[in-house]
């Protein structure tokens, strides 16, 4: 595949970045593990796929996420967050929140509802995301945007409802090859003046999460995400009362490690081209992997927190109403209601978002079983 090649600029973001991930290299003696380079590939301050200027979300970015493709999604999650909020605390916390289109969907459909939280707070670390999330609440909601604050940090505690779109799928994750002879990290070394792959025998943490994989046969390449695992875990020290709603791509266990999908889920996305080669132009792919909702789950668990459920974003939006939704909107005009329907149709498709994106909740003190998993919870097959 021919890759469009970056402007001027584009490439000399990169070219600082890359200069900055090999100082890094070579001041840890000439090798970092891939969740290190994926970091800061990723995040890096100013130079970062996430933290640089570039458009990421929308049809102008490299992807589009739910609540841009269509109102509903917003609109049929606040069907869940509402009951959450009155059984917890009014208070919702949006981790990563994108282009901002989701707090803006769900404060506009809560108003709407008469279940406005008190606070909706942001947890962003890119200062290009904050200003455009600020543009869009100025420019979508902008009676409700007094309700919105922004951290840089977790906080102390919480009570309320906390939601991650599509969050773990970017956050950095260690790679792990099984091989006959042993377990191996798959790191980032210097190599004819780029960066190139190297393995070194796996230890600690890594090696023993490894192991406890036991169905998984050599040879094998893939990914535990080390750091989103101790991302949930920390919500079992600071959630009080309510509920983690996390929705991204992935799969249970089992399916994460199937035979057939030996070289694990990594993908790139440069300028609407996916590609798998993540160490080619840092800063300017996004760099993702798919979601073991098993390890997230467990790791919740661990941490002290229920496991409220867990099913396919199709089935999730349904059982919160997105039909009735879509419905109501059938006086909108012809051009409208078809816009609107193929939006559905993407959410809930299972050969589109449907059945490849899955919600999972997690909570603390909530008794009532929760909408979204009224029919077709699948937390069996964690």
């Amino acid at each position: 595949m021919t890759m469009p090649q970056p402007d001027a600029d584009a490439a000399e973001s990169s070219r600082r970045l890359a200069a900055l991930i090999a100082a890094e290299i070579e001041q840890a003696g000439g090798w970092i593990s891939f969740a290190r380079y994926m970091e800061m590939a990723l995040y890096a301050p100013g130079l970062g796929y996430y933290s640089g200027g570039a458009r990421k979300f929308g049809p102008a970015g490299d992807f589009v996420t739910a609540p841009e493709l269509s109102p509903l999604f917003a609109q049929t999650l606040a069907a869940q967050v509402e009951p959450v909020l009155a059984a917890s605390a009014p208070h919702i916390l949006e981790a990563g929140a994108g282009s901002g289109a989701l707090a803006v969907g769900l404060l506009r459909e809560l108003e709407r509802r008469g279940a406005l939280p008190e606070r909706y707070e942001i947890l962003e670390l890119s200062g290009e995301l904050r200003a455009r999330q600020q543009d869009t609440l100025a420019r979508g909601a902008p009676q409700l945007a007094g309700r919105v604050a922004w951290l840089d940090t977790l906080p102390d505690t919480f009570s309320g409802v906390a939601v991650a779109n599509e969050l773990l799928d970017a956050l950095p994750v260690n790679i792990v090859a099984w091989r006959e002879d042993g377990l191996f990290e798959r790191g980032v070394a210097l190599a004819g003046g780029g960066f190139a792959w190297q393995e070194r025998p796996a230890e600690g943490a890594l090696l023993a999460v490894s192991q406890g994989l036991t169905f998984v046969s050599p040879p094998y390449v893939s990914e535990i995400a080390l750091a989103a695992r101790a991302w949930v875990a920390e919500w079992g020290r600071i959630l009080k009362k309510g509920a983690l709603l996390l929705i991204d791509y992935g799969f249970p266990q089992r399916e994460y490690y199937h035979p057939q999908r030996a070289e694990g889920t990594l993908m790139c996305h440069y300028r609407h081209h996916a590609h798998g080669d993540p160490l080619w132009l840092p800063g300017l792919n996004d760099i993702t992997a798919h979601v073991d909702f098993t390890a997230i789950a467990e790791a919740g668990h661990d941490a002290g927190l229920d496991v409220l459920g867990y099913t396919s974003q199709g089935q999730f939006l349904l059982n919160c109403g997105l039909a009735q939704l879509f419905e109501a909107h059938q006086t909108d005009g012809a051009a409208p209601y078809a816009a609107l329907a193929s939006g559905a149709q993407k959410l809930i498709s299972p050969a589109e978002m449907g059945e490849l994106f899955k919600v999972l909740a997690m909570g603390r003190g909530i008794a009532e079983p929760l909408l979204g998993f009224a029919s077709g919870d699948r937390c069996h097959a964690l």
